[in-house]
């Protein structure tokens, strides 16, 4: 054989192999991401800074600048290509006796520090204006979203105050079905929004803030696109079709998503994500309570759950499984229609490829091997989301010229109260 053309076919034979394939890919996403920045629907660092078990609710303490015991550090957040966040202001609905205002007032707090403290690597951000004005300063937009209506009590005026405190969007339930909406993962007490809940949702368009579906009953997701004056986001949630879980939203959801003009911004939550992960939740949940009714002493029950576990070690998710949801999002809903959610520092464990923030470039890198253009892997990356928020900013102006502030109550609008 002639040694240059055996060279060639050599060096041909290399650039072919899968792992030149998977460099190539890798290479091709992060440059995608460094001209499309990447904006994540869902992070709970706010709350990870609270729980922390060296310094609760110390900003200063959990120092973003050095490596961090969660998902989340400056290092990790450039090599992920992160350009903007929606930082989640979080208040487990569960807390009801205690009242929600004091703890949800200090999630803005510590988010609101947490971003003063970084000045020249974190820039506040209320608009798409001021997202890509942030990325053009080499800065993340850094956004905040209330997870769980509980916290407005209710009240009209308080969801205004929270959104002067900086909330761009408010996901209408957490897991806990309220006066005025249905939850995914409680009781259907009203068959999706109540009129009041329809309120919350038009005065929500009217100031601009993104109407979130996530965590919410498919009725109360019907009912809002029903409602909405403006395009909705589900912040982080998967495909319903690929694991049937309540997180995750319906092909019924998805079909009627390019009217309205939403995003579903795809979860890394391994139970939502993989089918069998969602199974061995479910079967432990039962032993769980099988023995709550069954063993009285709580030792001897932690006992029998952790001996179960180590005979039914927990299943692993997986990047690719991630990319599938993605892909169905994609070709049922329209590659407009998709986003990234990721719900770091809110999972205790991830999809193995998904290990934190640094990560995002290997999923684009999957779906760029599965075929996708550049032009729908920006889209998914983050104009999916900015157009949305034009779209919100420009319903907001239209409805504030046409009409003022909500005044009606829970009570004027669907009587007493029908608490879960």
């Amino acid at each position: 054989m002639h040694h240059g053309l055996g060279l060639a076919l050599l060096l041909a034979m290399i650039s072919a192999s899968p792992l030149a394939a998977q460099k190539d890919s890798l290479e091709r996403a992060r440059k995608l991401l460094r001209s499309a920045p990447l904006i994540d629907g869902h992070n709970d660092l706010p709350w990870e800074i609270r729980m922390s078990d060296s310094a609760p609710m110390d900003v200063a303490a959990y120092d973003l600048r050095s490596r961090t015991p969660g998902h989340t550090d400056f290092e990790r957040l450039a090599q992920g290509g992160v350009g903007a966040q929606f930082w989640s202001i979080y208040v487990p609905g569960e807390m009801r006796d205690s009242g929600y205002a004091r703890v949800q007032l200090e999630q803005f707090d510590i988010a609101r520090r947490m971003i003063a403290r970084y000045p020249n690597r974190l820039a506040p951000a209320l608009s798409a204006a001021d997202i890509q004005q942030a990325v053009k300063r080499g800065k993340i937009a850094s956004l905040l979203g209330m997870e769980g209506g509980h916290v407005i009590e209710n009240s009209l005026g308080a969801l205004r105050t929270y959104h002067a405190l900086g909330a761009r969007y408010l996901t209408l339930t957490h897991n806990v079905t309220l006066d005025w909406a249905d939850a995914a993962l409680d009781s259907a007490w009203h068959g999706g929004l109540t009129e009041f809940g329809r309120e919350v949702v038009r005065e929500m368009n009217r100031l601009g803030m993104l109407v979130d579906l996530s965590h919410v009953s498919p009725g109360t997701m019907s009912d809002a696109l029903d409602v909405a004056a403006a395009p909705v986001i589900f912040s982080h949630s998967s495909a319903r079709a690929l694991v049937d879980h309540g997180r995750n939203v319906p092909d019924s959801i998805l079909t009627r998503l390019p009217r309205n003009g939403g995003v579903v911004m795809v979860t890394f939550v391994p139970a939502f994500i993989s089918q069998e992960v969602a199974g061995w939740e479910e079967t432990l949940f039962k032993v769980e309570e099988e023995l709550k009714a069954s063993v009285a002493d709580s030792a001897e029950r932690a006992r029998r759950t952790a001996e179960w576990t180590t005979t039914h070690p927990r299943p692993s998710a997986t990047l690719a499984q991630v990319a599938d949801h993605i892909d169905h999002v994609r070709r049922v809903a329209g590659a407009d229609h998709v986003g990234i959610g990721s719900d770091f520092d809110g999972i205790s464990t991830t999809p193995v490829g998904l290990e934190d923030v640094s990560r995002f470039p290997v999923l684009f890198a999957e779906l760029a091997r599965r075929g996708w253009s550049d032009g729908d892997l920006k889209k998914l990356a983050g104009q999916n989301v900015l157009r949305v928020l034009r779209a919100a900013e420009s319903a907001a102006s239209r409805l504030q010229r046409e009409r003022q502030p909500s005044t009606r109550t829970i009570e004027e609008l669907d009587g007493a109260p029908l608490s879960p």
